[in-house]
């Protein structure tokens, strides 16, 4: 069966499958989808995923979207290599620690791409300050986890380490724009502050395949 993926530059739930797609060596036929022509909401994709949002994932006649439930299909379909552990106590923990990043970080790291990118937020006020100071706790606590692992989880390249890149690279380019200046001294650069955390998006950044998922309009 082909496998085809259905895309967006720049965003990190699709970012999390390409990822994931090289990580296992899976052949696919990427679909690379504009987003400023709305080509994720045309006819062809909303008989695909009638929410109209990407990632989607066409195996032969399945299909399947939202970037976790695609990383889990994928790991039970083609389970080598492994990204969801090879214990049940690695897989719970993988889970956990994703869980924990859609819970606590991924909103307010969301709210404050979001401020920086459209301009929709003071990027002053309280709520951002806020939403960046929690970023910040919860970076230190993965900090801490890569000061002792190459990976945030178990000894080998996971589904969370996946899930948590992109959103830290988002925030990254968010933080490097010049109106996020002032925002930004509170967490960059990320190597002086969070060396660990530096390391560990540097190693990512050298597996196998990577600059394919790499978004487009970044570079």
């Amino acid at each position: 069966m082909t496998i085809e993926l259905f895309w967006g530059s720049g965003s990190p739930f699709a970012w999390r499958v390409l990822l994931a797609l090289e990580y296992k060596r899976l052949p696919y036929v990427s679909h690379l989808l504009q987003f400023s022509k709305q080509e994720h909401k045309s006819p062809q994709m909303l008989a695909l995923n009638p929410r109209g949002r990407v990632p989607v994932l066409k195996d032969g006649d399945y299909v399947c979207f939202e970037s976790l439930a695609i990383l889990y299909y994928l790991d039970l379909k083609y389970p080598q290599p492994p990204i969801f552990g090879r214990t049940p106590e690695e897989a719970g923990t993988i889970m956990r620690v994703i869980c924990e990043y859609q819970a606590y970080i991924e909103p307010r790291l969301t709210a404050i791409a979001s401020g920086v990118f459209q301009g929709n937020a003071d990027l002053s006020g309280d709520e951002i300050t806020d939403a960046l100071h929690a970023v910040a706790n919860e970076a230190r606590t993965i900090e801490g986890r890569l000061s002792k692992s190459d990976w945030i989880v178990g000894d080998a390249c996971s589904a969370v380490d996946m899930v948590i890149f992109p959103g830290i690279q988002l925030l990254k380019r968010a933080l490097e724009r010049p109106q996020a200046r002032e925002l930004s001294s509170r967490f960059m650069p990320v190597e002086v502050n969070y060396p660990s955390l530096g390391r560990w998006l540097a190693r990512v950044a050298a597996l196998p395949g990577y600059e394919r998922t790499y978004p487009p309009h970044w570079r």
